[in-house]
């Protein structure tokens, strides 16, 4: 079994930064893709951002220029450095891997529980 845990939440001012930590473990022959997604009360989950093996990154609109997904390959880990963050950004996040448990297997979705990121003065 696959296992993504998310750490680096928390609630601070408009202005501020935080860094999202997300460390995959368990059964892990190779991860393709990770990324970072989040969901905002009363909203839908939406791609903050995200990185391929070859380290590809895509961003949110919203996020470029504020955000930097970055990926530790050899640790399995996914960060997310966030920038200026301001109340918008308020949300729970949520890492996803796209991970192949064993040569015999293809590759499948796994996210984590997330954490929470709160931007209030």
């Amino acid at each position: 079994q696959v296992r993504l845990v998310e750490s680096g939440g928390g609630l601070v001012q408009p202005g501020e930064s935080l860094r999202l930590s997300c460390v995959a473990s368990g059964s892990i022959f190779s991860i393709n893709s990770m990324g970072w997604y989040r969901q905002a009360p009363g909203k839908q989950r939406e791609l903050v951002a995200q990185t391929t093996y070859g380290g590809v990154t895509s961003y949110a609109e919203s996020v470029k220029g504020r955000f930097t997904i970055s990926r530790d390959t050899a640790l399995n880990t996914v960060y997310l450095q966030m920038n200026s963050l301001n109340p918008a950004d308020t949300a729970h996040y949520f890492c996803k891997a796209n991970v192949r448990a064993s040569a015999s297997t293809w590759y499948r979705e796994y996210w984590g529980l997330g954490t929470q990121v709160t931007i209030s003065s």
